[in-house]
């Protein structure tokens, strides 16, 4: 089901007149996309099918950052776009020239990480009169590794996610979702033809036990276990979420770097562990953070939603465009972690080494049942 609150955008855009091109953009602040984008690819997620990709190539809806628009790119099948676009359909004869109210497009979303959909964006960015009349979106959870022949199967039972509904063009669609269940791919219907920039699925993690119990010893608060950012002091040059991507980073913007202060205070994140678990060694990377690394940087646990915070690493000075490790003397129980920056600056990566006590395993299996998972 979706929410009707948030605003809705139809009909076409007015054609490019030059200048800055996202100048008539529509969109709006939608309420949900704080959470992690479970279709990043920095995740994992692929577009790994689509019926047509004629004018655009699919992969096109999971690119990082805007859409981009050249108004002189062309090539031998027509413009140039930055998303998917299909070509545009026909009837079956002269006398039926009009697609079919059935006929569509269609493309199969693995997401990075499964979860739980709370908001979708389709964004027709620069689509202003060749974009879809409507769109559909549908979601399915399936284990393993599931090919696009698996997940086209008959007996495969999809959940509409959002309902076909008209959309506009040059525009970001969003969508709130409250379907409680856990899913690992998405369809992406447009009715009857067209083109979309871009895709954004925002969501909660929902990670699969068993493979967590496989694991063992993991990175607690990283976004594919089931981590998450909870809250921050500061997020001008970049979002506080980047600390618990996956990998290193691989430039200045790929981390969390702050404003300069001017006060005496200082900043710092707040993060949820996957479940209440045991740490027993912490990474603080400062990668491509040279002359804007953080000073100093402390670490503090708490052991569910309230209580005191406790100190896990004292303040410790951190060196720029580094990696530094840290061994605990034994394992600190936590659900809740917060770094404290001295004064200002930025991490590239935090990473919590331990492993799930008994009943953060027993709570995170019944959340995964709940799920449907």
């Amino acid at each position: 089901m979706t929410d009707t609150a948030i605003p809705r955008f139809t009909g076409d855009a007015s054609p490019y007149a030059g200048g800055d091109p996202y100048a008539d953009h529509r969109t709006a602040d939608f309420p949900f996309t704080h959470l992690v984008d479970l279709a990043d690819r920095r995740l994992g997620a692929g577009v790994i099918a689509a019926n047509d990709e004629f004018f655009a190539e699919r992969e096109n809806l999971l690119k990082p950052g805007p859409a981009v628009f050249d108004p002189e790119h062309f090539g031998h099948k027509g413009k140039i776009m930055d998303g998917w676009e299909t070509r545009r359909r026909r009837g079956a004869a002269a006398t039926e020239p009009h697609p079919t109210p059935d006929d569509h497009d269609w493309a199969l979303v693995r997401l990075g990480a499964p979860g739980v959909i709370r908001g979708i964006i389709l964004d027709t960015a620069h689509f202003r009169g060749n974009y879809p009349q409507a769109i559909s979106v549908e979601a399915v959870s399936l284990p393993g590794s599931p090919s696009p022949e698996d997940l086209l199967a008959p007996d495969v039972k999809w959940t509409v996610l959002v309902p076909r509904t008209a959309v506009g063009g040059h525009a970001a669609n969003g969508f709130a979702v409250d379907a409680e269940q856990r899913f690992t791919h998405l369809r992406i219907n447009q009715h009857p033809d067209g083109g979309i920039a871009r895709l954004r699925v925002y969501g909660e993690v929902a990670p699969d036990p068993a493979w967590l119990d496989a694991l063992g010893t993991f990175d607690l608060a990283a976004l594919e276990n089931g981590g998450q950012v909870e809250d921050a002091s500061d997020r001008f040059y970049s979002p506080a979420t980047n600390t618990i991507q996956p990998g290193r980073s691989r430039k200045m913007d790929d981390g969390w770097e702050t404003r300069r202060r001017r006060d005496k205070g200082n900043d710092w994140i707040r993060y949820r562990l996957a479940a209440q678990s045991e740490i027993r060694a912490v990474e603080i990377d400062t990668a491509y953070l040279k002359g804007n690394s953080a000073g100093w940087a402390s670490l503090s646990v708490r052991d569910g939603e309230d209580g005191d915070w406790a100190e896990l690493l004292p303040r410790t000075r951190l060196q720029p465009d580094t990696n530094q490790r840290f061994v605990l003397d034994g394992p600190v129980r936590a659900t809740h972690v917060r770094i404290d920056i001295f004064p200002d600056g930025g991490i590239s990566r935090l990473r919590l080494h331990g492993s799930l006590t008994e009943g953060g395993a027993d709570a995170l299996a019944a959340r995964h049942r709940e799920l449907g998972g």
